[in-house]
């Protein structure tokens, strides 16, 4: 037995460098050697999740049966198979062999009784919080990343290779939602947009784990850098606000309206989608295969003669010309809020006529409270109006055609904070504070002097 342990050990090694190139040696890999180094932790998964589903579910089952019970840390065969007895003998006895040999469970001869390994708890805490995480609500799939980050910061022991899946997730995401914002899909542009939001949330609350380490003292420079690029990975993710904003008005402005009815492709096709079995609809429409119709010689001589006299009657000219009719009265029903778009662009270019904005005045402000110029409006108008302001001085939209990309080239400069204001208005009853100033030119203006 002495003899054959480093053969089986040699083989094992041939068995892995006959993966490689013959060139490359598998030991000189950096991520081979610290794989190799947590063999007895991989070992464990091994023992654990080899096998088919129904295997690792009983071994799971039993392991879990015993770390759950915390008044004693050791079982007698006799406990267990009290325990336990909802399983056959044969079966537990199975279970229980495989892991006393695989270091999940530990056999004291002295004592006669079994204890749960350090290793098998680490394990199962680590399955437990992974299946807690997926049981909640988690479309960004980023809740057991963010949970390990700071686990690991708590004690002090946050690694590289932590920091980099958690900025794997978030180039992942951000990729997702550009491919959602192209694809021009307005529900997938919706699905995603949730999707987004609950990113954001998973965002705010590592932002202050990011900040700890980045102004840890005693992390290395690797730790720092990949902290960081998560730092500009989260802002890439935050400022896709706009496009998404973006996005959906222009598909809004090209939604086709079916007549009068009120009714959008965009409802028909929500409609259809939910149903599952679309060809169900079509059942007593549609005669799969077509029924044929027999008939006798007087049907048919019947028929021939309607088409022969409703031929004739097609042919004979009506005499005269038909009497006059008045056209049609027609009420324009242009989209009120294609109005509403102009008078705002027009009130804007109003302020951005330099006497007329009241910035440009001697001893005047620079710029001008943002609610001066949403209001008096009622909410839906003032929100409307606020929702184009993002589009001031974008240079994107700019380079294109409509009121929208005339919005965007007016000389005014839009100043958001995160502050709000109370107001004392009908309609509004509180509003960012912000303001508009207008981008003067220095030339232009001693030109105009």
């Amino acid at each position: 037995m002495a003899a054959e342990a480093p053969n089986n050990e040699q083989d094992h090694i041939d068995s892995l460098q006959a993966h490689f190139k013959p060139n490359v040696a598998a030991d000189d890999i950096e991520q081979v050697y610290q794989l190799k180094r947590a063999q007895p932790l991989l070992q464990v998964f091994t023992t654990l999740f080899h096998g088919g589903f129904d295997n690792v579910l009983l071994r799971l089952l039993v392991l879990r049966e015993l770390v759950s019970d915390t008044d004693t840390a050791a079982f007698s065969r006799a406990d267990i198979n009290t325990r336990l007895a909802y399983l056959l003998p044969d079966s537990l006895e199975t279970v229980l062999n495989r892991l006393r040999s695989n270091q999940l469970l530990a056999w004291d001869a002295q004592a006669a009784v079994y204890r749960v390994t350090p290793m098998a708890r680490n394990v199962l805490s680590a399955l437990d919080s992974l299946l807690a995480l997926g049981q909640e609500e988690d479309q960004a799939e980023m809740g057991y990343l963010l949970s390990q980050v700071a686990g690991a910061r708590a004690v002090g022991g946050v690694t590289v290779e932590q920091l980099h899946h958690l900025m794997g997730r978030l180039v992942e995401l951000t990729e997702e939602f550009a491919d959602a914002i192209a694809s021009g899909s307005e529900f997938r542009l919706r699905a995603s947009q949730a999707k987004w939001h609950m990113a954001c949330d998973w965002v705010e609350k590592g932002s202050e784990i990011l900040r700890a380490i980045t102004t840890d003292e005693k992390a290395d420079s690797a730790t720092h850098r990949a902290a960081q690029a998560i730092g500009r990975a989260q802002s890439a993710l935050l400022n896709m606000q706009g496009m998404f904003s973006r996005a959906l008005n222009q598909i809004e402005r090209q939604r086709v309206h079916l007549g009068q009815s009120g009714l959008s492709t965009t409802d028909i096709k929500r409609w259809l989608l939910l149903h599952e079995d679309l060809a169900s609809l079509a059942d007593g429409a549609i005669d799969q295969p077509v029924v044929p119709l027999f008939i006798t010689p007087a049907e048919m001589i019947d028929v021939a003669e309607t088409e022969l006299l409703s031929d004739r009657a097609a042919n004979v000219a009506q005499g005269g010309l038909p009497t006059g009719t008045d056209a049609p009265t027609t009420i324009s029903d242009g989209p009120a809020m294609q109005l509403e778009l102009d008078d705002w662009l027009a009130r804007l270019s109003d302020f951005a006529s330099l006497g007329n904005f009241p910035g440009t005045a001697e001893n005047g402000p620079k710029s001008i409270p943002i609610q001066d110029s949403l209001l008096p409006a009622t909410f839906a108008v003032a929100s409307y109006r606020a929702s184009l302001l993002p589009l001031l001085g974008d240079a994107s939209e700019a380079s294109l055609q409509g009121a929208t990309a005339q919005l965007a080239r007016l000389p005014i400069t839009f100043t958001p904070t995160d502050e709000m204001i109370q107001l004392p208005d009908l309609h509004v009853a509180a509003m960012s504070l912000a303001s508009l100033s207008l981008n003067l030119d220095p030339e232009g203006a001693k030109s105009d002097e």
